[in-house]
């Protein structure tokens, strides 16, 4: 085996879901306090559609966007793609608009891979071969990581049930849905719910017309942040990856201390610049 862990080598085989793996074992040592959702109640979609203007609609997702500060969560994760498939157990916490940290898990619970992220930093923990990774928060960085081309606001912005950095203007009305022109052919199309007008689908397209990443969002129950999606998936269509994550109870808006998102080199550990991971 080389001396350079890859994700190749979980036991998991799945090489793009570092980033995506959370943090159960450490969520559960956690107590935050704050209001959460401790129980959900299915929104029945039995309210009658009724027309949202494109300003509205865009008003909407920026309020939204305000609502949801941080996040707590313990998720199932199926990954597919070309360098296999499977699925496993993973914690998550998120702080917007720029902290994250993840911790994958083996089957018998252990941390088989602790990543941080913040403005400054992305590192990432190896326990198994003792190895650390460490560089300066970029987006190719993180992609180095999730092979999702996603910047760490717009990753952490999905995971909570939002579209990526959502615009405030360029907007035009599609049905249900808005889409904005982002200059040199590429697009972006968000999809609304027909009743609750929550999010359904946000989609990026390359000049060629083709979609070079999406995310869905489903499932959704009542909190007092809004409707949540409880199952998230995300697809990047011209690297035939997908990615399912289910959320088991999620918390909402609680308190995170910022010392959660950063990590400090093990002593026993060997570390190793991130620009390794190539990418």
């Amino acid at each position: 085996m080389s001396n350079r862990p890859t994700l190749k080598a979980l036991p998991s085989k799945l090489s793009a879901l570092s980033l995506l793996t959370a943090y159960c074992s450490l969520l559960l040592a956690l107590s935050g306090c704050a209001w959460v959702t401790t129980r959900y109640t299915a929104l029945f979609e039995k309210v009658p559609a009724e027309r949202r203007e494109t300003r509205e609609l865009v008003q909407s997702l920026i309020q939204r966007s305000g609502e949801r500060r941080s996040l707590r969560v313990l998720a199932s994760v199926y990954y597919s793609g070309t360098d296999g498939r499977g699925g496993f157990q993973e914690a998550v916490l998120v702080h917007r608009p720029d902290r994250l940290r993840l911790e994958t898990l083996s089957p018998l619970g252990s941390a088989i891979l602790i990543v941080t992220a913040d403005a400054e930093e992305i590192a990432g923990f190896h326990p198994r071969e003792g190895l650390f990774y460490r560089g300066k928060s970029s987006p190719l960085n993180l992609f180095r990581y999730t092979q999702i081309p996603l910047g760490l606001g717009e990753f952490t912005s999905v995971l909570m049930g939002l579209p990526p950095l959502v615009a405030q203007s360029g907007w035009s009305h599609d049905g249900h849905a808005i889409v904005r022109d982002m200059g040199g052919g590429w697009k972006e199309a968000i999809s609304f719910h027909p009743t609750f007008w929550a999010p359904t689908k946000w989609q990026r397209t390359n000049p060629e017309g083709r979609i070079e990443l999406s995310a869905q969002f489903g499932d959704f129950f009542a909190t007092p942040a809004g409707p949540f999606p409880l199952k998230i998936s995300l697809e990047v269509p011209t690297q035939q990856r997908r990615l399912d994550i289910r959320y088991q109870d999620p918390e909402l808006n609680i308190d995170l201390a910022p010392a959660l998102f950063v990590q400090q080199k093990p002593e026993n550990a060997r570390e190793v610049p991130i620009e390794s991971l190539g990418g």
